[in-house]
């Protein structure tokens, strides 16, 4: 799966060590030389596309600082403290073990835009690429520090204190699912002041023991070891760990639409200033956004799609509903590891459990469908232009599909990049409310 934002694929089939190399070297070639942060997640072929991909960097002329196996958003703070020209993570993220992929960042530590990645993938498609003689090749050298530098600038920040949490004795309950998160949580845990850690799937082995995703569905684990250590809050990272889930004290999940809802209501209680996320993130961060006399600016899907609102509006606090959160104050990414520090902080400033902020906050449900354009005969961008059109008075939101708000929820229709489908997102005060979102839509289209 080529996309101007990386390269991802199953090891061994199309992610294989040509392709790696193609496109590393496309990306060296569009940086112009100048030093690249690398890290990677835990997966098992992550140590072979590591050496392959430092190899390329180093032989298009680019100066390669390893920082081994390390949270996507370690990577991002290393590009920042090695003022360094670009980043790459191996990582595929939520996709399951066989996956990898090459994430790419640039010299802001931002991950490239549309033009940025159409440049690099123009060069892919070329073949020209800026290898060097003997020379002139790269170096490649090791920041062992950089999870500890990433750690002590979110210590560092002005509304985390470590004194008011650790005074809370708060038991935390850790799964990493065997991912880049494994050492790096249970680390920031500990300088943030927590003494009780429970830990499972914590060995950086990138063998995961359930669908590394962070769905609710594959989460029963963290929820029975938050209940058998009476814990305080249970913490889920992704592979690469930059999407955050969360379970309160009695082992229910939080939701990860309400991690970046409760990092919204953090931070904008602390800093003067506007919000930001996607078109399918819940509409309980709008009204946390009221509750402090802001407003949550809507962008496109994707990470860099927020990141480029929040520059927009000067936002101090952005994420997706996926459990991401992004803070400028550090770097303009998601990142669990501040997710985590903003949650405690939170709960030990406002004397509350989780279970107890978590019922302060309105509650939503999310429904999510699709229309099998095969089966209608239709073209999707006939299908949204036609449910524009039906619903014109209500003024949709077409940035990114058709978005059409009501009073009591709202339906995100996005066409799919890769099969002939249309992903419909509905939300409502029910489940049952939000099912009828989509059901109205669909009924308009397949009547």
């Amino acid at each position: 799966m080529i996309s101007v934002s990386g390269i991802r694929g199953i090891f061994g089939t199309d992610l294989t060590p040509e392709n790696l190399t193609r496109f590393t070297a496309a990306y060296g070639t569009w940086l112009k030389g100048g030093s690249v942060v690398l890290g990677r997640d835990s997966r098992t072929t992550g140590s072979i596309c590591e050496d392959i991909v430092a190899s390329t960097l180093a032989s298009v002329g680019c100066d390669v600082i390893k920082a081994g196996i390390v949270p996507t958003p370690t990577v991002a703070m290393g590009v920042l403290k090695h003022q360094a020209a670009g980043g790459i993570i191996i990582s595929a993220s939520h996709n399951p073990a066989e996956w990898n992929a090459l994430k790419l960042l640039n010299a802001k530590s931002e991950f490239l835009d549309a033009d940025e990645g159409q440049q690099m993938l123009d060069i892919a498609d070329s073949g020209e690429f800026a290898y060097q003689p003997y020379n002139k090749i790269g170096t490649v050298s090791t920041d062992k520090e950089l999870l500890d530098y990433h750690i002590q600038k979110i210590l560092d920040l002005p509304y985390i204190d470590t004194n008011t949490i650790a005074a809370k004795n708060f038991s935390v309950a850790v799964d990493a699912v065997n991912g880049a998160g494994s050492e790096a949580i249970p680390a920031l845990l500990s300088k943030l002041g927590v003494q009780t850690i429970h830990t499972i799937h914590c060995t950086p082995n990138g063998l995961f023991p359930h669908n590394p995703e962070p769905l609710p569905e594959h989460l029963q684990e963290i929820c029975e070891l938050v209940q058998n250590s009476n814990a305080d809050l249970g913490v889920v990272t992704d592979p690469d760990a930059d999407r955050l889930a969360l379970t309160d004290e009695n082992g229910n999940l939080f939701g990860e639409e309400y991690t970046q809802a409760a990092a919204f209501d953090f931070i904008l209680s602390k800093k003067a200033g506007s919000c930001a996320t996607n078109l399918s993130s819940s509409r309980v961060v709008d009204d946390v956004a009221r509750t402090h006399g802001q407003s949550c600016h809507r962008s496109a899907v994707g990470e860099i799609n927020v990141v480029k609102t929040m520059q927009q509006f000067d936002a101090v606090i952005g994420g997706e509903g996926n459990g991401g959160v992004i803070s400028p104050d550090l770097h303009y990414g998601r990142d669990s590891l501040f997710g985590v520090a903003v949650i405690l902080q939170l709960l030990a400033e406002r004397e509350v459990s989780a279970s107890e902020y978590r019922g302060s906050l309105p509650d939503y449900y999310m429904s999510k469908n699709k229309i099998q354009l095969a089966d209608l005969g239709k073209k999707a961008d006939d299908v949204l232009e036609m449910i524009r059109n039906h619903f014109s008075s209500l003024n949709p939101n077409t940035i990114d599909g058709v978005k059409i708000d009501f009073a009591e929820g709202w339906v995100h229709l996005r066409k799919s990049n890769t099969e002939p489908i249309i992903r419909i997102y509905s939300e409502g005060r029910s489940p049952e409310a939000a099912e009828g979102f989509a059901k109205k839509i669909i009924g308009l289209v397949q009547p």
